[in-house]
């Protein structure tokens, strides 16, 4: 069974997500939230699998509950579902470290395989996603290629993967069986390797050498 915290300022848009998630029988919304605020603690104590979060409501924002609710370490991982356009919100939220993003003109038929694959560990992205990030190439330092792959020891590829999906130092230690101190030792030694400043420029890395797929399923063997 899948834990779901529901976060959106709308009752109405959240019964309809609740109605859509419970449907299928093996998602449970444990809990509700309006503001982002409200988000991060009960995010602390309900524990739920994936928060679906919105990114426009009053006080805390989104992006600013999706950064506190990943850098309290929690299992949770964060599923935005916006009505906001990918160009202008997509980066920050994987800045701020959520596992996925679907707009919500798409809910009604991809919502719950995008909860399904977070739920597994992938990170789930709109079909627009690397050309999106390709966009900024222009404006920022060069990058590595796809050859550059070689670079990394097989430790060092998935541990990267991980970190671009979205997974906290945690979760890919659980996934990895070692400590957190060393997952974060193999990402810093192949953002070092890759040049890459950060989980943007990871993930980016990662569309572009077909270790993470273009709808976000991660592919550490590749």
């Amino acid at each position: 069974m899948t834990r779901v915290l529901l976060v959106d300022d709308h009752q109405v848009v959240r019964a309809g997500l609740r109605s859509l998630l419970e449907a299928v029988g093996h998602v449970e919304v444990v809990g509700e939230a309006s503001s982002g605020e409200e988000a991060v603690t009960k995010a602390q104590t309900l524990e739920p699998d994936i928060v679906i979060m919105d990114l426009a409501m009053p006080g805390m924002d989104g992006v600013q509950a999706t950064r506190r609710i990943v850098a309290l370490g929690l299992d949770a991982r964060v599923l935005v579902l916006t009505i906001h356009d990918e160009d202008e919100f997509l980066l920050p939220a994987l800045d701020a470290g959520a596992a996925g993003f679907l707009n919500k003109s798409a809910a009604d038929t991809d919502l719950l395989g995008a909860v399904e694959a977070v739920a597994r560990g992938h990170s789930y992205l709109p079909r627009r996603a690397a050309s999106l990030i390709a966009r900024r190439r222009a404006r920022e330092t060069p990058r590595p290629g796809p050859g550059d792959v070689e670079a990394l020891s097989e430790r060092e590829r998935v541990a990267i993967v991980l970190y671009a999906s979205g997974c906290s130092a945690r979760e890919a230690a659980e996934e990895m069986l070692v400590s957190p101190k060393t997952v974060e030792g193999y990402i810093a030694r192949a953002k070092s390797k890759l040049r890459l400043k950060g989980r943007r420029d990871a993930l980016r890395f990662a569309l572009e050498t077909g270790l993470v797929g273009r709808e976000g399923e991660t592919n550490p063997d590749a």
